[in-house]
This record gives C-alpha cells, structure tokens and sequence, in this order.
C-alpha cells in the first residue's frame, strides 16, 4: 500500500491529508491559534469538587472549567502531588526524581475530597480536547510520548506492547528498558520498537527525560496558575510520529518552516527516510494537485455517494451517529433481492470505514444496513468491517449485526468530529440573491489587475480563480492572460483553484499571502 501525507499550510489554519493508494482516509485541520492538545500539561486550580462524581473540575484556562474524575488521578498521584508541592514551595532549588521518595500507591475506591480541595494547585494533562459543550477531559497521569517509548513519571513499571507477539523480544525489550531508565520513571514500549537496537532506544529516553526535567522548570519559574508547562510536539509532527512506517513513500509540504520542522524530526528518528520529506513549491494548491480538494467535496456532507449509485445517509445527535445505507438506483438484474443486498452492504462497509477515519467520528455509530436473511451473509458483512478497520488508529470495538440488520461500533473519541460544510455560498452576492453580469466577470478581474499594478505598484502576483475562468482566460493564440501580461507586465500567474467558487478570486503576492481585493459589490 502507498501512503502519502500531504500538509497544506495556511495563515491561520494547517491541513494534514493521509493518503493510502491516493485515497483520502484521513484528514485533519488544526487552527494555527489553537488553544488545546492532547498531551499538552498544564499547572492547574481546583475549582470545585463533586463528590456525587467522584470529581473534580480544574481551571486551565479554557472558557469552561476541565474534568477530572478520581479514576483518572492515577495510583502515583499521591506521590505527584508531594513532589509538586515541595517544587512549589521552594522555586530557587532544582528537584531530581530519581533522589525522590515514592509514597505508596492510592486507594482505588477512594474519594476525590479526600484526595483534591478546592484551590490546590495540580499539574494535568489533557486526555480529551474540549468537545460540544464540554470542557477538556484530564489525566493526573502525566505521560511524555516518544516514536518507540512513552515515559510515565513516577513509577517503576516497565510495560511492552502486546502487539509485540514475540516472546523472546517482549523479554529483550523489558530488560533492556530496565537496564536504562533512570529511577522512579515507568516506560511503555511501543509496538514500533520491535527489533530496535539499545542505542536507539537510550537515546529516545534521554530525549523524554530531558522534556520532563524541562517541564519541571517550567512549574517552578511559572508565575500564575493556570500555566502551560509542557506542549504537546506540533500536530504534523505528532501525526507523522504516531504513523512513520516505511510504508510511507513521500510527505509533501508546502511551508518552508514545516517542512523544516518535518524533516529535523524524520531525520531523528529514521535518518534513512529524510529523503521522502519534499517541499513542494509549485503554483498550483498542493490539495488541488493531489486531487484531495475534490475527494474532501465529495465525502463530506449528510449524503455521501459510493460505487454504482449507492449511498449513505450520516446523521449526528449529541449521543451518537447514524448511518444509514441505501441501494439508490443500483440493481442487478440478473441477481435476486439477497445477492443485491450484499452486494452493496459490503461497498458500504469500505465506504463507512473510511469515512470514520476520515471525519473522525467517535463514541456509539450505529449502522443500518440492507436488510439480508442469510446467516453467512451477515458474517461476511462483519468479517468485512472488522478487517477495513484493522488500520484503524483510534481504539474501537465491532459488535455482530442484530437481529434487526444494525452494526453497532464504539470508537475512540479523542477530538471533536471533522465536519466540513461542501455547500458553497455565492462569494459575489454573499448571499443576497443579486449578481454582477457573469458575461462582465473578466473585466472586474482586469480592473483588479489594473488596480494592483497602477495603485499599490504591486508587479509580481498569482490570482486564483476557479478551473473553468482560468481555462477561458489562457484559452486562444492570443489568450486574455497573454494580453493582460503584455499591458501590465509579466509578473502575472493565473492559478487554477478548485476551493474557490465559479466568480470567485483570490490574489497572491510573491510570498504567497494574500492581498484582500474583494468588494461586495464590484460593479454598480
């Protein structure tokens, strides 16, 4: 299988395109403002306490106060607590973990008032990004993550994947892991560490040490709560750290300073692989040239259409998901209801386990499929969805279809679900039903050009506008970009741009930011 990642960046928001077989599966948008990241730590303030709950909720700094529950305190919270308290209380004096005094582990039926009052000062992390109306989930459990291992402050437990089948390398790893880490540190090693040699490993973990002994720092030199002590890697770099595997043939980005960030971390962890890591620096908008703009129009939105003229049906509530699949025109003739029916269960199968990567959809999903009598059919239909999601990232789990044709699926929620709205308003009227004369649209474009040339003395510049006005503009011997250029200088690109709507036009400078040109109404 080819994989791709594809990274749009734009001024105030990055775009993450996973590519397998130059398919879209998976697709993230990060504001370049973001507040919140999983990972991220914080130096926090007990708000106030739920004992109904068992609870607690915690400013961070976020407009609603962040969730706590005592489960997720961790057994060595007790131990954290006195080692943040006694950071606290003394800023000037550096504190070594390794010197530090374990207390024993927490009561897992315990109270949370026994434990938090209100006004304590704790260090969290963010175990869920801030969803509908909710704040941020949070973990007392601090952990650092790494490509191979992720370090556990405050315990001594080393643990290796179980994706790891081999006996004798779980031993190998554990050993090896023991032999290495510093006291009062607890290591996971991640599947991906299977085979690695000591040196690898050794220096991943001096690198995790190093990010904690940083963020204990951070707390002491912090001067208001609540305070960011620890950010989580920049989300390219988390995306590329959580899925490297030499599968991976290219990752393309169209940011310098991304690509530059990229290529440090790829050059770290697999200096092998540095050659994938390419800038790509042409005209053209690097999700139209990898036909993602198209495929991100066509699979989001409540109907999505698959093969043969099928079709589901996505609906959200606060609760769940429902996705309901219809057959639409697609029959044949030659085969009865039942074969029909399979046939196109098992399209949609593929379709809605890509779309749950794709949108990034999370807690209860319920499926209806076609409705079909034959038990081996049913187990097909399973068998199908089971396998499509096994290359899925986020823990989930498959129950059997029910009696009554529905497939019922959890599935990790982490962030909010992607939702992207494909309908496009009218960029020239904004809405208000009146239009300038579309046969007139060309000479609004040259009094733009005019404009940027005479007035703001502007000489090299791109405007996108939409595939079909830039093929009418370089169309001809003696094409209207030919004469535009030979009036107002050669410095012009006309760039096709398959996010833009049919009057609609953006201008570039050299540099690639935008010269906002755009009026309501351009003609009287």
């Amino acid at each position: 299988m080819n994989s791709e990642l594809i990274v749009e960046v734009k001024p105030k928001e990055v775009s993450i395109a996973i590519l397998e077989d130059k398919n879209l599966v998976e697709l993230h948008k990060e504001a370049r403002n973001i507040s919140f990241s999983v990972g991220d730590i914080y130096l926090g303030k007990v708000k106030k306490l739920m004992p109904g709950l068992n609870a607690a909720f915690v400013d961070v700094g976020y407009e609603k106060d962040a969730f706590l529950h005592y489960l997720d305190l961790s057994p060595q919270f007790q131990s954290t607590n006195k080692f943040m308290k006694q950071l606290l209380s003394d800023r000037k004096r550096p504190l070594s973990l390794p010197k530090f005094s374990l207390l024993p582990e927490s009561d897992k039926n315990g109270s949370i008032a026994e434990i938090l009052k209100v006004g304590q000062e704790v260090v969290v992390q963010i175990a869920k990004e801030p969803i509908s109306t909710k704040g941020p989930r949070l973990s007392a459990e601090l952990s650092f993550a790494g490509r191979f291992l992720v370090l556990i402050p405050f315990t001594d437990k080393v643990s290796v994947s179980q994706k790891i089948k081999s006996a004798e390398e779980r031993s190998r790893l554990k050993q090896l892991i023991q032999s290495i880490k510093p006291k009062n540190f607890g290591v996971i090693v991640r599947t991906v560490a299977e085979e690695k040699r000591v040196a690898e490993l050794d220096n991943e973990l001096k690198v995790l040490v190093k990010e904690f002994e940083d963020s204990i720092t951070r707390i002491q030199k912090s001067k208001k709560t609540p305070s960011l002590i620890f950010e989580e890697t920049g989300r390219t770099v988390g995306i590329i750290r959580d899925i490297f595997n030499p599968s991976f043939q290219s990752i393309y980005i169209d940011d310098k300073d991304v690509y530059n960030e990229v290529l440090n971390y790829v050059t770290l962890i697999s200096p092998s692989s540095a050659p994938i890591v390419k800038f790509y620096s042409e005209d053209e908008p690097i999700f139209d040239h990898f036909a993602i703009t198209k495929q991100i129009k066509s699979s989001f939105g409540k109907t999505v259409s698959f093969k043969g003229g099928a079709y589901l049906i996505i609906e959200h509530t606060e609760a769940l998901h429902v996705i309901d699949v219809n057959s639409g025109n697609r029959s044949r003739v030659s085969s009865g209801q039942e074969e029909n029916a399979i046939d196109v269960n098992l399209l949609a199968a593929n379709e809605i386990s890509r779309q749950l990567r794709l949108r990034d959809l999370g807690g209860i999903i319920i499926v209806d499929f076609i409705d079909m009598a034959s038990p081996e059919h049913r187990q097909q239909l399973f068998d199908r969805m089971r396998d499509n999601m096994a290359n899925d990232r986020a823990r989930h789990n498959i129950l059997p279809l029910s009696k009554f044709g529905l497939l019922q699926i959890t599935r990790q929620r982490v962030r909010p679900e992607l939702s992207i709205t494909t309908s496009e308003e009218c960029p020239t009227c904004h809405g208000k039903g009146e239009i300038q004369p579309s046969l007139l649209f060309t000479d609004v474009l040259e009094n733009k050009i005019e404009y940027m040339v005479e007035t703001l003395h502007i000489k090299q510049f791109s405007m996108h506008v939409h595939p079909y006005i830039a093929a009418y503009i370089n169309k001809g011997v003696i094409s209207l970009k030919t004469q535009w250029k030979l009036k107002y200088g050669m410095g012009i690109k006309i760039i096709p741009n398959q996010n833009l709507a049919y009057l609609e036009y953006q201008f570039f400078d050299k540099d690639r930011n935008e010269i906002d040109l755009k009026e309501e109404k351009d003609l009287k």
